[in-house]
């Protein structure tokens, strides 16, 4: 089983405890061995295999905010003890900033959880999984068909989640699914998308559950999927698992 990194940390305290909790009782014992295993299924880091097409879920969870504001979609997911807790990018691009802001530690699924600890991890995107921008015809650049839009994953932390840990640095290039790091114990993670998302573009709403780098959260147009060949290769995948079938 893969872990996330710093999980032996935390696991291994109740793990070497374990025996020498024999000397006052069995319970005691098994109590210690059981957190420390437990501690290592929290921090679980299986591998993940996004779909040939569409923007992915940045984390396990329940999807609990879906709204508007100042002309950008966000998207929020409640990740609860029980799911997996590494972070992954929704689709391809450039990392221009990763900010820590401190903050509060309350309860992640609420209102006042926007005030928590959180860590912004920035980044552009021309990604064609994505709606395509639209740019005047004076400000289009004639060399390239796609301009980079900005977009943001946000950590917060939660009133047990008390250590965010990203992976990534500006200026690093990012793969679909790739792994962005991991929020210890409880938490929740916010997408905010390039203004070129509109609500009706998400296909999840509050109250779903998704699975980080697989759950489709936006599917991309038509138009761009065959402008990057993705809708071809999308159509040989299903041929070929379906040749497999019969």
């Amino acid at each position: 089983m893969n872990v996330a990194p710093g999980a032996w940390k935390y696991a291994l305290p109740p793990l070497l405890a374990a025996p020498f909790a024999l000397l006052f009782s069995v319970a005691a014992s098994v109590a210690a061995l059981l957190v420390g295993v437990a501690t290592l299924a929290f921090f679980r880091d299986p591998d993940r295999n996004p779909p040939p097409t569409g923007v992915v879920a940045p984390a396990d969870g329940t999807v609990s905010v879906l709204r508007e504001e100042d002309g950008r979609v966000r998207l929020g997911i409640f990740m609860n003890v029980w799911h997996v807790h590494v972070v992954r990018a929704p689709f391809e691009g450039r990392v221009t900033d990763v900010e820590h802001v401190s903050g509060a530690h309350r309860p992640a699924f609420s209102k006042e959880s926007e005030r928590n600890e959180r860590v912004h991890v920035e980044f552009e995107t021309d990604s064609p999984h994505l709606p395509d921008l639209e740019v005047a015809d004076g400000d289009r650049d004639s060399s390239a068909d796609r301009n980079a839009a900005a977009s943001t994953v946000t950590f917060i932390a939660g009133a047990f989640a008390r250590r965010i840990f990203p992976y990534v640095e500006p200026d690093d290039d990012l793969e679909r699914g790739q792994r962005l790091g991991h929020i210890a114990f409880g938490s929740r993670v916010d997408l905010v998308f390039p203004p070129t998302v509109d609500r009706e573009d998400i296909t999840v709403g509050p109250g779903d559950s998704t699975t980080a780098g697989e759950t489709v959260v936006v599917e991309p147009a038509e138009d761009a999927l065959l402008e990057t060949g993705l809708e071809e290769s999308s159509d040989n995948e299903f041929d070929d698992a379906a040749a497999g079938a019969s």
